[in-house]
């Protein structure tokens, strides 16, 4: 802080340099173009609150923004040690190739470890772009049609992520993939030339459906999976008892966390 003269009047001028911020040069700023072709995801982080200063797990959710194929995986803190196998896990339970990884700009995503691992796998990385509040919205609207749905706001103490992923993976995944609904958009040209989505319920479907509705699906595919798999996961039991098993599987996880939870506290 220095003195100076302004018009013969006194006045303070400061001498601090505040740091100039710099966005992140990882990951290109813009919108991802599929072009009907799915392996396109976008991710997202969701955390599971906090109770009394302490952090909850944190759930990770990736959305194809094709097929509306979804993956979500937990993970007990936003750090490379933990992120990065639960990430490779999460690109593993796709059945096809994945191309393009989109987040928002969060250092949980935007960092060198995270590149490192999509260079490694020859994935694509972009970021949502300034002034877009739409890029993402597709994986924001699963996080709570999905993962809020499922798994609800109450805090669930870190330690317990390895077992939630053995519930996502074995039952949670499989249902919103094989046996839950979505809406398709259907573009729409109006009378000024404009381009419109419609949701009519003729276009409803599961992403294994929308999926296996793609020309010639199978060269999407990774090495060593097939549609006879694929098939066999949607058919092997109804969706009215897929949905019951969920929540049977549910309702059991968290009876062991509240019971174990509150018998430590």
């Amino acid at each position: 802080m220095s003195y100076g003269t302004v018009s013969g009047i006194n006045v303070f001028v400061s001498t601090s340099r505040r740091p100039v911020p710099r966005s992140s040069r990882l990951g290109d700023r813009r919108q991802p173009q599929p072009n009907g072709r799915p392996g396109y995801l976008r991710v997202d982080t969701v955390h599971q609150g906090d109770l009394d200063g302490v952090k909850g797990v944190y759930h990770i959710n990736a959305v194809d923004e094709v097929t509306q194929f979804a993956i979500v995986c937990s993970v007990e803190t936003i750090s490379e040690r933990y992120l990065i196998p639960v990430l490779a896990d999460l690109f593993d339970q796709f059945p096809f190739v994945i191309l393009a990884f989109h987040a928002d700009n969060g250092s949980e995503y935007i960092n060198k470890h995270v590149v490192t691992l999509l260079n490694t796998l020859l994935i694509e990385l972009t970021k949502s772009r300034a002034r877009h509040c739409h890029d993402n919205t597709l994986v924001e609207s699963k996080n709570g049609a999905i993962i809020r749905k499922q798994l609800g706001y109450v805090h669930i103490p870190q330690q317990w992520a390895p077992h939630l992923n053995a519930f996502h993976r074995d039952h949670l995944n499989p249902y919103i993939n094989f046996h839950r609904p979505c809406f398709f958009p259907m573009v729409i040209i109006d009378a000024k030339g404009k381009a419109r989505k419609r949701y009519p319920y003729t276009a409803m479907m599961t992403p294994y459906e929308k999926f296996t509705s793609l020309a010639k699906p199978e060269q999407y595919l990774k090495s060593g999976r097939t549609l006879q798999q694929l098939e066999n996961i949607a058919t092997a039991i109804s969706d009215n008892e897929a949905a019951k098993q969920l929540n049977a599987a549910k309702h059991a996880l968290y009876q062991v966390i509240f019971d174990q939870t509150h018998r430590t506290a």
